[in-house]
């Protein structure tokens, strides 16, 4: 039997903690106080069954979404099959791939339905989703692990921007990953759609085959696992510059691909202290470092 969610606030009495078994949420409305109540009050409540309704669902949910015999039927679970089914025809990917950006999603919903507020975000682990009403703007710091964050980029999401979900995917992250990338920041139309592009873009940031890279079968370390056999990483030794460039390159590509689809806004791939952006024009900001050591294509956000 597992413990009773957590509904708390934080001490800096601004901000809502709500934390259920894998899910643990900070979630931070602004606007008139009575509406932050409100829209608290909204999150906590709807919080409390969406565990049990995901695990309702759990043996489809963990399946490879391309099987098209049986769709889920939960709100929240159904949100995260659609997130990822522009990419099971091609990819394995299961909907346990977008659960933190809707569950984030979910949450948000049921604040903003349930009172008028200027700003708003609901943080699931790091995959976020955003309200902003007309002429507010979010600054976002982009990190590139979790236990021992290191800022590589900000973005800057106005009201008039398309984004409206952040995730971020890497090696290092809570969940498994294929690839190598140290982080992977999406910027899309929704926090759902923004996991699910995140771990695709960062499975692709890779070096197949390589010696300093080490894997093992998910199974192997997470019984339970949707990704049962196959190999997540779970080392990356030191790498030459023409690797690195080569394995972001990789990304790059893939993120290119999402971005020309119209699954992405934005995106910003960081692998051993490099980093690289891509995305459409309309994004109002995302900031990187200047600097680079290795020739790539660049295509920066516009400032």
């Amino acid at each position: 039997m597992r413990e009773p969610a957590v509904v708390r606030m934080l001490p800096d009495g601004r901000r809502l903690h709500l934390h259920d078994g894998p899910m643990d949420l900070i979630v931070e409305g602004f606007g008139a106080a009575e509406c932050v109540r409100a829209a608290y009050a909204a999150a906590s409540t709807r919080f409390v069954g969406v565990l049990d309704e995901l695990c309702s669902e759990l043996a489809l949910l963990r399946r490879q979404a391309r099987d098209r015999g049986m769709v889920p039927q939960g709100v929240v679970a159904r949100r995260m099959w659609d997130a990822v089914a522009p990419f099971a025809e091609t990819t394995f990917i299961t909907p346990m791939a977008a659960v933190a950006g809707a569950v984030a999603e979910e949450i948000l919903g049921v604040m903003i339905s349930a009172a008028p507020l200027a700003r708003a975000y609901v943080n699931d682990g790091g995959d976020i989703a955003l309200h902003l009403a007309s002429g507010e703007e979010f600054a976002v710091a982009l990190i590139d692990r979790p236990e021992q964050a290191s800022l590589f980029g900000k973005a800057v999401i106005r009201a008039t921007d398309p984004v409206r979900g952040i995730a971020t995917s890497g090696w290092r992250g809570r969940s498994f990953s294929l690839g190598i990338a140290d982080a992977v920041t999406i910027l899309a139309a929704t926090a759902a759609g923004a996991d699910a592009a995140a771990t695709i873009v960062a499975n692709a940031v890779d070096l197949p085959g390589h010696p300093a890279i080490g894997r093992a079968a998910a199974r192997e370390i997470q019984p339970d696992s949707d990704l049962g056999g196959i190999l997540v990483t779970r080392a990356v030794g030191p790498l030459r510059q023409s690797e690195i460039a080569e394995a972001i390159t990789r990304g790059l590509a893939k993120a290119n691909e999402l971005a020309a689809r119209g699954l992405i806004c934005a995106a910003a791939l960081h692998l051993q202290g490099e980093t690289v952006s891509t995305g459409v024009s309309e994004v109002s900001a995302l900031r990187l470092p200047s600097s680079w050591d290795f020739p790539l294509e660049r295509s920066h956000l516009h400032a």
